[in-house]
């Protein structure tokens, strides 16, 4: 008599899940390292490669395994290893097999200057199950590295690619919007579309954060230089026109509201950031020492159950955020949050002009308001929305 070790079960009979506890952490951001290869005109936290004082201070590679078993235990699937670089660390390769073998997922943010025929080899054999995702400043040498201010970046950002592409390894590709670079779009976006696993045209940061740690004040006065006015950023947003009234439909029908005094109306909190340092962040941009939590003295578990619960009742009480952010109904169109109001201000609930223009922008395109309108002033904004997400 034949031995069965297979028996055959209806689904809704299983009890695969029954007894099993939520999810206190679905996915774990982890900043590797701040440090950088190349020095970016336009970033907000890059730190030079032979910043020996931050490079001590980065979480060890013992460190960095104890905080990926323990987001495992609370129910994690997936890992971003991002930086700075996250490929700068000596240790990438053994954090990236650990974390693969303990079953985590693993998205990787890179300039792809740094992969070696060893490590698209090691992408290949063991697939990150998550597509690279490999951001591009530029189609040629000369607009590239004007940007990257790093001699040979271009060059060996090229070859990475193509290391990725002849192993097969999944990667999508993204850029940021500059002077630089922005006549080269049409180029950038049909180079893009020959990428295997580009299913869309690639994405575009061009309103762009000041530095996160509020350090380097000269920095941030040439970040907002960089900047799109955005009439310019709506001309880029709505080159697709009817791909982004679709898509604006569905959100605006989902996300737009008032979010009256709460500060927290999105996802930060939920999950969360580990910096290079070992501070738990509630998103990857606030860096606010009131809203970080230092792991190396705790846990995620204590964090996500007790600390960020905390952080997200905080209220606004700034007069001008009352006044206006907290009833204007574009806010799931705005930008506006704490993390941009740190960078921007040095507290979590100074409005940001940029960004409201930027919103008011969008929504007069939209026709969820007048010229001469602010959204804030405006009482039937549930009838705008409905009339605008029903529109032919």
């Amino acid at each position: 008599m034949a031995l069965t070790y297979v028996t055959k079960q209806p689904i809704h009979q299983a009890n695969l899940w029954r007894d099993s506890k939520p999810s206190l952490l679905g996915r774990l951001d982890m900043e590797l390292t701040e440090r950088c290869n190349n020095n970016c005109i336009h970033c907000c936290i890059n730190l030079p490669v032979d910043d020996l004082d931050a490079k001590q201070k980065e979480l060890s590679c013992a460190e960095v395994k104890k905080i990926l078993l323990e987001a495992i235990s609370l129910g994690c699937m997936s890992v971003r290893f991002t930086g700075g670089e996250p490929l700068l660390r000596k240790d990438f390769e053994e954090l990236y097999i650990f974390a693969r073998k303990s079953g985590l997922r693993v998205l990787v943010f890179t300039n792809a200057t740094l992969i070696t025929p060893h490590l698209a080899e090691l992408f290949s054999h063991i697939p990150p199950l998550e597509k690279i995702e490999v951001t591009v400043y530029g189609m040629k040498e000369s607009s590239y590295q004007a940007i990257t201010r790093a001699p040979g970046s271009f060059t060996a950002f090229r070859k990475g690619v193509e290391l990725l592409l002849e192993k097969k390894v999944p990667f999508v590709v993204k850029s940021a919007l500059l002077p630089q670079n922005k006549d080269e779009m049409d180029e950038f976006e049909k180079w893009a579309a020959t990428i295997p696993w580009m299913d869309r045209p690639p994405a575009y940061s061009m309103f762009f954060d000041l530095r996160c740690r509020r350090q380097d004040r000269l920095k941030n006065e040439s970040i907002k230089d960089l900047r799109l006015k955005p009439q310019e950023g709506l001309r880029i947003l709505t080159r697709r026109r009817d791909e982004y009234v679709k898509e604006m439909k569905e959100f605006c029908s989902k996300f737009m509201r008032p979010p009256k005094d709460k500060l927290f109306s999105c996802g930060a909190g939920c999950g969360g950031c580990v910096d290079a340092y070992g501070y738990f962040q509630p998103c990857m941009m606030l860096r606010h020492p009131d809203c970080v939590y230092d792991l190396k003295n705790g846990s995620l578990k204590d964090a996500l159950t007790n600390f960020f619960p905390k952080l997200r009742e905080i209220k606004a009480s700034n007069p001008e955020y009352l006044k206006r952010c907290a009833k204007c109904f574009l806010k799931g169109l705005c930008e506006q949050c704490p993390a941009k109001s740190w960078m921007e201000h040095g507290t979590l609930d100074t409005p940001v002009e940029y960004l409201c223009d930027v919103a008011h922008a969008q929504a007069r395109f939209l026709g969820l308001v007048g010229d001469a309108e602010r959204a804030w002033e405006v009482g039937e904004w549930r009838e705008r929305v409905k009339r605008f997400v029903e529109s032919g």
